[in-house]
């Protein structure tokens, strides 16, 4: 029986990948006004050799814009900065999804704009601080509770940013479904403590999600449209849910089942001992394609892919240092280690200065696949790439 490897082509969706290696969305904080920039095109594109490669997380309104420096999709200027950029992952060869993300309670009123609201299912307050560039890290403040009419809203701002990202010129979008932000915290009862059709039971809990996957399916087609999932996630304040294996598990499935049909569901891995039943339980209720994402090299990549857990894979830091992560994987290049130090900082510094090993060179000089069509700007000093 052959087996698929990292390297062997894939269809998601409308999209023919030539590799099962995913760039994963990674918060950069570059977009100075919410605005994507020029720098921002040129980090993409350096990456574009990925079989797909999924953004940062987005804003679907200002209401979303809870962190500095991230960019939204719910302005012309924004759809237009987003344009550039796909145009040059485009124009190298790649395919890109827009991430949406509605960070809901975690946020901070210094990085939103005059008239947003910090809005939630219910008015928990997250634990921790959040960094502002007018104060440094801040408590975040307890958000309002979202009511029926707000539920709403948030579902037609995801809709109509996902038509934004098509007027964009993205292949499609990952709605943000993990990490504790808005949907998640639908998902989990510690942040939602609703007694509507929103709250209380796992059914009522996944109905956020499922609703604004359906209507965004629905706006965009639902193979352009992908789910990210943290299951056990305990990061941005959500408690582990001790005891509660056998509901989580059910959740999942259940929420699974009620997103057939999209591109994929993107799954973001942890250490919990029902992670491995749960994701199989994702697996099995969903089936379709699945990518599953954390803390992968090449090895344990591929035994996934031989055991049949994930169709995909995607990587977050590895593709920080490495712009030819795909090349460096495909010939057994060491990997570059990344700055942590400029992950969120503005400027190019430890974002697009990044180079190529010099195998990548030689590899792209014997014409592998078509180089990227760049602009001057776009270019590093010795940098040239072979697609995958």
């Amino acid at each position: 029986m052959n087996h698929p490897d990292l390297f062997s082509p894939i269809t998601v969706g409308r999209l023919e990948l030539p590799n099962r290696i995913v760039m994963a969305p990674m918060t950069r904080s570059r977009a100075l006004g919410g605005v994507p920039n020029a720098l921002m095109a040129d980090y993409y594109t350096q990456r574009a050799s990925a079989g797909l490669i999924v953004t940062e997380g987005i804003a679907p309104s200002p209401n979303a814009l809870g962190y500095a420096r991230i960019p939204g999709l719910f302005s012309a200027e924004q759809v237009s900065g987003w344009r550039a950029v796909t145009k040059g992952v485009h124009g190298a060869g790649g395919r890109i999804f827009a991430q949406l993300m509605h960070t809901g309670r975690i946020a901070h009123p210094a990085n939103l704009p005059e008239g947003a609201r910090i809005v939630a299912p219910s008015a928990v307050r997250a634990e921790g601080t959040m960094y502002t560039d007018e104060h440094g890290p801040q408590p975040m403040p307890e958000p309002e509770a979202m009511s029926e009419a707000d539920v709403r809203e948030a579902r037609q701002e995801y809709v109509r940013a996902a038509q934004n990202a098509i007027e964009a010129g993205f292949d499609g979008v990952e709605l943000h479904g993990a990490n504790g932000y808005l949907p998640e915290q639908f998902l989990h009862p510690h942040s939602n403590r609703r007694t509507d059709e929103y709250g209380g039971s796992p059914e009522r809990r996944n109905r956020f999600v499922t609703e604004v996957a359906a209507a965004v399916a629905e706006a965009i087609g639902a193979d352009r449209v992908g789910v990210r999932l943290s299951p056990f996630n305990t990061f941005n304040d959500l408690p582990a849910r001790d005891g509660e294996d056998a509901e989580v598990i059910a959740q999942y499935s259940l929420l699974a089942r009620g997103l057939r049909g999209l591109a994929y569901v993107h799954v973001v891995r942890n250490a919990h001992a029902a992670f491995p039943e749960t994701a199989a339980g994702v697996r099995r209720e969903f089936g379709g394609i699945v990518i599953l994402n954390g803390g992968f090299d090449a090895e344990s990549a591929r035994a996934e892919l031989t055991a049949g857990r994930a169709d995909l894979i995607s990587f977050g830091r590895p593709f920080i240092a490495n712009p030819d992560f795909v090349e460096r994987l495909r010939v057994g290049q060491p990997l570059a280690e990344p700055d942590p130090s400029t992950f969120y900082t503005p400027g190019p510094k430890g974002y697009v200065d990044y180079p190529t090993t010099p195998h990548s060179v030689r590899e792209a000089a014997a014409g592998c696949h078509r180089p990227p069509r760049r602009r001057k700007s776009q270019v590093l000093p010795g940098q040239r790439r072979c697609f995958g």
